[in-house]
């Protein structure tokens, strides 16, 4: 038994590793260029504050750290953006094997996950929605943790307040899990148990409200400009009686298109539809409220506001919907039939990432395909001929002058947009070409 258990670990410790080499390796060869997220996170990396004009500050924080580690590698941010993806779901792993006890069914709950999208195809871009992945999941866990005991530790209630805040400083969006494990807690133990309200609870949220401190002073001194960004991706300005309806239809109807290769997958396990839910079973509860009620909530605020919710925002939102599908039918997964799911699996496993490769060679007009090295080093050759110094700081837009800041070999600064910008009245010798200038500082 304990070498079956060894075999099945290994089995998915390899699953995790093939993902991590795959998906860093394919985008390294068939990309000439970072995308557009990560250069731009490369660009508020490169003058690190407690927030940016879109967003909070905690998807440009890793990759600065792997810039300080790596350098100028391209490789090193696609295997950056594979370790959230891997972290993630590893600790679905082992909430899975938490709430399963069975180690095929825990690795099914994993595996399942590569039918999507968000967790394959996309996360060669490390951005905020994949930076959220780790946070999410761990926050899922270790509330789990915090509520099975009668008398929760400490630790657990300190770092879910950090990886909360930390998700929170990734994107506003990881809000909508908070206030579902919130109400979680609030309808279970006062409501269902009628326990009395254990003021130990309130570590987690003194540590969240600690730690996001810098960054609501960031916020009030720049005029809250990462909220108004958000809420002008979502159309608010002009919207009709109409998009009251047609947006929050139109995000259920993409979902669930995403999701299409998910539940096929799925129904390789059980083509039976039958479900009988249990709702005194707690962990049948828990996982009802983290994947259906940011969900319900999401939908909600487009259906109240008018606004028009991206696809991509909902990367995070599925990490654990293969976790409550292989609950619900345990019982009704016939092993001795399991060869056409594991089929069904490697052909989408393997899929993704050539059709990546297709797309990335066969269009040569993508972000990925601008010959931001090339460009650099003409910049830096036009600036050796008139000075000595090396480049501290380039302004511009962060994809055109957060390419020069990337790829310059001084990694210059990146100080925003040129206009109504006071560096250059204060800078010591500068050039502008184009719609980029660098300089150097007093």
């Amino acid at each position: 038994m304990a070498i079956i258990k060894k075999n099945l670990l290994n089995l998915f410790y390899l699953f995790l590793i093939l993902h991590l080499v795959l998906w860093t390796v394919v985008p390294s060869i068939v990309n000439k260029n970072l995308p557009l997220d990560v250069i731009e996170a490369l660009a508020w990396g490169s003058n690190l504050d407690w927030g940016f004009n879109k967003h909070p500050p905690g998807s440009a924080f890793f990759p600065e750290v792997f810039f300080r580690i790596f350098g100028p590698q391209d490789w090193s941010y696609y295997f950056l953006s594979q370790i959230f993806v891997i972290t993630s779901f590893y600790f679905v792993f082992k909430l899975s094997y938490e709430f399963l006890n069975d180690l095929r069914l825990s690795i099914i709950s994993v595996v399942l996950l590569e039918s999507i999208f968000f967790y394959n195809f996309t996360t060669p871009e490390f951005n905020v929605n994949v930076s959220q992945l780790p946070f999410w999941a761990i926050s899922v866990y270790l509330t789990w943790q915090i509520f099975k005991t009668e008398n929760p530790r400490i630790v657990d209630l300190i770092f879910l307040g950090i990886v909360a805040a930390v998700g929170f400083l990734c994107k506003y969006l990881f809000l909508y899990l908070l206030i579902s494990l919130a109400l979680f807690f609030i309808y279970f133990i006062f409501i269902i148990q009628k326990k009395q309200f254990k003021f130990i609870y309130l570590i987690s949220i003194e540590v969240f409200l600690v730690l996001l401190v810098p960054h609501l002073i960031w916020l009030s001194n720049n005029e809250f400009i990462t909220i108004t960004y958000g809420l002008g991706r979502t159309g608010l300005e002009g919207n009709t009686v109409i998009d009251h309806f047609k947006n929050p239809i139109m995000l259920l109807i993409k979902q669930l298109v995403i999701l299409i290769p998910f539940f096929l997958l799925c129904f390789t396990l059980n083509n039976k539809l039958r479900l009988n839910i249990n709702f005194n079973d707690k962990k049948i509860i828990f996982l009802i409220f983290i994947n259906f009620i940011p969900l319900i909530l999401i939908l909600f605020t487009s259906l109240v506001s008018g606004s028009k919710i991206r696809t991509m925002w909902m990367t995070p939102f599925y990490l654990y919907i293969g976790l409550i599908i292989v609950y619900l039918y345990k019982s009704k997964i016939n092993f001795k039939k399991i060869n056409y799911f594991i089929i069904c699996f490697i052909f989408l496993f393997f899929l993704s990432p050539f059709l990546y490769a297709y797309v990335s060679i066969s269009n040569d007009d993508k972000r990925t395909d601008y010959p931001g090295k090339q460009i650099a080093n003409k910049v830096q050759l036009e600036w050796d001929k008139n000075f000595d110094e090396p480049i501290g700081f380039v302004i511009g837009d962060e994809w055109n002058a957060g390419n020069l800041s990337y790829h310059l070999k001084s990694r210059p600064k990146w100080e925003g947009f040129i206009s109504n910008n006071n560096i250059l009245n204060e800078a010591k010798e500068y050039i502008c070409i184009d719609d980029i200038c660098v300089g150097t500082y007093k």
